[in-house]
């Protein structure tokens, strides 16, 4: 039944056969068909309806967010192999959004920019607006996939930047590079410039992996009399 989905001959709005003649078909009892029933309908695949029977359905891929929130943060040390996902799908949606991106997306990571500027002393506001910022990049991608997978990961995304924006206690330096850096970028992008923008990109992330490892050792920034 898989195989047939994927394949394309079974596609949403199509309602499928009986269980009898589904058992007949695939040579399986008819006990098996309905739980291979129960399983595509937990997966968001078909939907059982009264009256009508089983229909297929649209899965929907919000449901991966919880997914990955749980099944990856129970697992130890994994927030740096998490992060090293999302500097491979946002470097490689920056790059289709300096191809891609019109004016509408070029407005949006505007506002994204200025709502980080407007919530640089606050550590949820801030935290959201820092993932707000890039998600927004990646659907200025125009790639769905891409999207997809950045918003599989949304949960455990915005937990990280919700952290690293505390650090601002600790590092006020944070604040000009938090605001200089998501400034170089936006204009990466708005200059078409793939490059420039995969470099600001990389070296965006690369500060902030400095900061958090400062903190680790319970350094805090040199300040002048």
């Amino acid at each position: 039944m898989r195989e047939r989905l994927l394949a394309g001959s079974l596609k949403p709005g199509d309602r499928l056969i009986s269980e009898r003649e589904l058992a007949s078909q695939l040579g399986v009892s008819r006990p098996i068909v309905r739980e291979a029933l129960r399983a595509l309908t937990v997966l968001g695949i078909v939907e059982i309806r009264d009256r009508i029977g089983t229909v297929v359905t649209r899965p929907d891929v919000s449901v991966l967010n919880d997914f990955f929130t749980f099944a990856l943060a129970q697992q130890a040390d994994m927030l740096d192999d998490v992060m090293q996902a999302r500097v491979a799908i946002e470097c490689q949606a920056i790059r289709l959004a300096c191809e891609r991106a019109g004016i509408a997306d070029f407005e949006r990571l505007q506002r994204a920019l200025a709502q980080i500027e407007a919530t640089i002393d606050e550590a949820d506001a801030g935290g959201m607006a820092d993932f707000e910022f890039h998600r927004t990049i990646v659907l200025a991608s125009h790639s769905e996939t891409l999207t997809v997978l950045h918003n599989s990961l949304a949960g455990l995304l915005t937990h990280s930047h919700r952290s690293r924006r505390e650090l601002v206690q600790s590092f006020p330096s944070m604040k000009t590079y938090l605001v200089d850096d998501h400034r170089r970028i936006f204009e990466a992008v708005v200059a078409r410039d793939p490059e420039r923008a995969d470099a600001t990109l990389r070296k965006h992330f690369e500060i902030g992996d400095e900061y958090r490892r400062r903190a680790l050792v319970g350094g805090t920034d040199v300040r002048k009399a």
